[in-house]
């Protein structure tokens, strides 16, 4: 009898974990020959070209590539027409792109093996009512990124959904001339992010339901540094999803419940958006030194960690800070605003850099400034290992010099 009690166990674990596993779908003859004439069609593709992808669920067993400048893929919608990844035995993307004037519009990739949709070293990209997801929601074994452009100059993302991703949803990195507008993320470890970018505007996008909504990071050892992104008129809610990124990543040390998050970013603006019901902060402003990782060759190598230059104003703030993620967060709460109390909507690490203030204070050209009503901030002190807790805003009473609107080129009028 003992034998079975052991066994019967293991018979039901294994079950549950074979439940547990995406269904690997069995592809039909007419689903083979689909993928071999897009594989074909990618392959021979010459600039001009429009790749059209019918409605239905195509299953796809192989990472896709474009090599080829000036080509169009399009299909009839995002809902309709699906290139579906579930069974994907070889390739590290569901679509890689390495060219320039390109075009994707009007359909989804779901469940990559790796990233959804990458494009790397490109110039005038165009990602338009695409949806990337992982259809078995939030798992740390999803792809990294969505929507994943990269290296690029002139790049637009507009309409667009990206649904559980281990990494980002949307996410542009290291990159020039970017705007993301009119899209939705969600169930993501970060909604939406903007990573060593210069010059970019989030706008019009909601972003509920991930660990971090929208976030504008600065990372060391990348060709530059980001500076110049605006985050406007944007619905960044309920973004209390656990993380679940892979350990060591970036984004692994997001706290759930993280609305507009700023690391180590310069020159940013976060400007008439509704933040709500972020539990740890509605604003998390920190730099490298509360990611988790740092480490004394990254500051050697003339990365700069601190961010410096923000201005919050005129958004709209509600509920929020009332279950930060961190115990020393949590703590924070409780002995500064009492069991039932929340943390102000804007929270900060409070490390600056010592070579640009004065008085004790950050020089005028780099203070984060806030000027939005009643808004409150709390600067943590976390060079002091939280001693010194300060809720004073009047260092913060102050306002820079707003930034330049993102103007693409007139290619993007007509396409």
């Amino acid at each position: 009898m003992n034998k079975i009690k052991i066994i019967l166990p293991l018979i039901l674990v294994g079950v549950l974990q074979a439940c547990s596993q995406p269904e690997k779908p069995v592809a039909s003859e007419a689903d083979k020959a689909f993928e071999k004439q897009l594989i074909k069609q990618l392959v021979m593709a010459k600039p001009g070209d429009v790749i059209e992808i019918p409605a239905g669920v195509h299953p796809i067993s192989r990472g896709l590539s474009l090599n080829v400048d000036g080509v169009t893929i399009k299909g009839e919608g995002m809902d309709k027409s699906v290139l579906s990844f579930k069974g994907q035995i070889a390739g590290a993307e569901g679509l890689l792109v390495n060219a320039s004037n390109f075009t994707i519009e009007d359909m989804a990739i779901e469940d990559a093996l790796g990233d959804a949709l990458k494009v790397n070293e490109a110039e005038n990209v165009i990602i338009r009512r695409v949806r990337t997801e992982w259809t078995r929601g939030p798992n740390e074994k999803n792809g990294a990124y969505g929507i994943y452009p990269v290296q690029t100059t002139n790049t637009l993302i507009e309409g667009s959904v990206a649904i559980a991703a281990s990494d980002a949803g949307i996410y542009v990195g290291q990159s020039h001339n970017v705007i993301v507008r009119d899209s939705r993320a969600e169930y993501n470890v970060a909604g939406i992010e903007i990573e060593n970018t210069q010059g970019a505007d989030v706008y019009d996008n909601i972003a509920t339901n991930n660990t971090g909504g929208i976030l504008v990071f600065n990372m060391p050892n990348l060709p530059q540094p980001g500076f110049g992104t605006r985050v406007f008129n944007n619905k960044v809610y309920d973004n209390n999803t656990d993380n679940f990124a892979a350990k060591g990543t970036a984004v692994a040390s997001v706290p759930a419940g993280s609305g507009v998050v700023i690391n180590s970013n310069d020159k940013v603006e976060i400007f008439g958006n509704q933040i709500a019901d972020n539990q740890t902060a509605n604003v998390v402003i920190s730099s490298y030194y509360s990611a988790g990782f740092y480490s004394e060759k990254s500051s050697a190598e003339g990365f700069d960690p601190y961010p410096e230059t923000i201005f919050i104003y005129d958004n709209e703030f509600k509920g929020g800070g009332n279950s930060p993620d961190h115990l020393e967060l949590q703590a924070l709460r409780v002995a500064e605003f009492g069991l039932t109390g929340s943390l102000p909507d804007i929270l900060w690490d409070g490390y600056v850099n010592p070579d640009k203030t004065e008085n004790g204070q950050l020089k005028a050209e780099y203070k984060i400034c806030v000027d939005n009503g009643d808004a409150g901030i709390v600067n943590v002190d976390g060079p002091n290992g939280y001693k010194n807790i300060s809720t004073d805003i009047t260092p913060h009473q102050c306002q820079h010099e707003k930034l330049p609107e993102i103007v693409l080129p007139e290619y993007f009028a007509s396409h």
